[in-house]
């Protein structure tokens, strides 16, 4: 039987101002992000559905999310394979569709992380273990749409882990 994992948030509306949804304008997109334990999330709309430029969107949280789950599935399989990562950092962009009658959908997401690595980590392992974080990324293997990676590999000067206890 396979594990079952349940997860718990609610969404919250903030943006009554006063007369409710009377008119399309009448109100603010804004919501809170909350569950237990956690820092709320200031959430909105995309600006271009009226939302606030200053708070996350759905669609940004879902491409946040995706970005999460490959490095953490990267970290995990670096970690269990001889790879020793210094840093990660994936400016990722995804691009949705809107389509009339639909509402829109995204159509893609590119994860593009730069991974540091130390001099005396297996390189071409650190570039193949994408794919295996890819095939495994829980977000990933639930979106219909295609999402790809374009990881630059760097390989550090020194390594500052040996460099300390050296």
């Amino acid at each position: 039987m396979p594990k079952r994992h349940n997860y718990k948030v609610t969404v919250e509306w903030t943006g009554n101002e006063g007369s409710g949804t009377i008119g399309y304008t009448a109100y603010t997109r804004d919501h809170m992000i909350r569950a237990d334990g956690k820092t709320e999330i200031k959430g909105s709309s995309d600006p271009s559905f009226r939302g606030d430029p200053g708070r996350w969107n759905p669609e940004e949280l879902l491409i946040a999310a995706l970005s999460a789950c490959h490095k953490l599935w990267y970290l995990h399989l670096c970690a269990t394979n001889g790879v020793v990562v210094l840093s990660y950092v994936d400016h990722a962009e995804g691009t949705m569709v809107e389509a009339e009658g639909t509402g829109g959908r995204f159509v893609g997401v590119c994860l593009r992380p730069r991974v540091v690595i130390t001099p005396e980590s297996p390189v071409d392992k650190a570039k193949s273990l994408h794919a295996v974080a890819h095939r495994e990324c829980f977000i990933a293997n639930s979106v219909n749409f295609p999402v790809s990676h374009q990881a630059e590999l760097v390989v550090a000067e020194s390594n500052p882990v040996s460099d300390r206890h050296g």
